[in-house]
């Protein structure tokens, strides 16, 4: 690797750590080719970015960032998974790590503030920002439709009564 392709990689990791919400770092040590391809796709579903750079390079794109740090999370052969949404990228890492025991979430970073394992698996229980709107779509439509019952149910009792005398003949 040469010094511009280097300085390319470090300004690729900067631009991304600068855009993100939360950067989680983890040890993908013995991952096969199709584990990483998995990976991958399960951290572009979740809508977050997957990087893997060396060590050095990524320590130099840290600074002027708030991920500075995760400098001393960045030991061995890392990889920083990144995203705005920092529910749906810790969910996809837990995930993967319960069925990949080789892929090792060694923790990260929630803007300023430093994350460990406990904190990213906590966070991977919250309900995504996605599951919120839902749960407050239903919440505001709830009373929507209990209202329309209501409203509907006078008449239809009043019909059903109507119905009722007109087959007994009265």
């Amino acid at each position: 690797m040469n010094r511009a392709e280097k300085q390319a990689s470090i300004e690729s990791v900067n631009a991304t750590l600068k855009k993100a919400n939360i950067a989680l770092v983890v040890h993908n040590n013995g991952l096969t080719v199709a584990q990483m391809t998995s990976l991958r796709a399960k951290m572009r579903e979740v809508g977050a970015e997957f990087k893997i750079s060396k060590n050095r390079l990524t320590k130099l794109a840290t600074k002027d960032t708030q991920y500075e740090s995760l400098i001393d999370m960045l030991k061995g052969p890392t990889a920083i998974a990144t995203s705005a949404d920092p529910v749906s990228v810790a969910k996809g890492l837990v995930d993967f790590a319960k069925t990949n025991e080789k892929l090792v979430i060694v923790g990260g970073a929630y803007g300023a503030q430093k994350l460990d394992l406990k904190s990213v698996e906590a966070l991977a229980k919250l309900p995504s920002l996605n599951e919120l709107r839902a749960k407050i779509v239903g919440m505001l439509q709830t009373p929507a439709t209990r209202i329309a019952a209501v409203l509907q149910a006078p008449g239809s009792q009043v019909a059903r009564v109507i119905s009722a005398k007109a087959a007994k003949g009265e």
